[in-house]
């Protein structure tokens, strides 16, 4: 399942939801007509989207068979999902977030650097939070000067050892 949005608060009595996108979609929550449900628990339920419309930082979606101020307020916190099959094909050189979570990230020599944990985004480019099995974490700016190759099915990343970055994680003593 991949992510799109979060359910963040309810807005008025008929049961509307307040949805901040966590999908670069465009259009994605205007064209959405089903949606899986999964609560701050991991309780999941798949729902059918009734209306949804653009608002400022975000958008109000109503679901079929929540149509109370209750029913929507029971939905606060959880996250709004779509099967990998339903997502939109990426150009060359792009990637979803959840197929870079969890990566193998390895230089080209071959040296293991650790797992993908989070990517942090800045104003020019991603940068990968990448932690060792101990704990070490490397920060991997996500520039074509320093990640090499992304292999998606293989779930490896290949980076280019770059003088300063890679010689100490953000866990040493400085």
């Amino acid at each position: 399942m991949v992510t799109i949005g979060k359910i963040v608060r309810v807005h008025g009595i008929c049961g509307e939801v307040k949805v901040v996108s966590l999908s670069d979609a465009p259009r994605r929550f205007e064209e959405l007509r089903r949606v899986t449900v999964t609560g701050p628990t991991g309780g999941q339920r798949e729902v059918a989207v009734l209306a949804s419309r653009r608002t400022a930082g975000g958008y109000l979606i109503a679901f079929e068979g929540l149509e109370t101020l209750d029913a929507a307020a029971s939905l606060v916190g959880s996250l709004l999902q779509i099967s990998q099959e339903s997502v939109a094909p990426l150009p060359d050189g792009q990637y979803y977030e959840c197929d870079l979570l969890g990566m193998d990230v390895r230089t080209e020599d071959g040296a293991s650097l650790g797992t993908i944990k989070e990517i942090l985004p800045t104003g020019s480019n991603a940068v990968f939070v990448v932690r060792e099995p101990e704990g070490v974490e490397h920060l991997i700016p996500g520039t074509k000067e320093v990640v090499r190759t992304v292999d998606v099915p293989g779930r490896r990343m290949t980076v280019r050892r770059v003088a300063g970055l890679l010689e100490m994680g953000t866990n040493d003593a400085v």
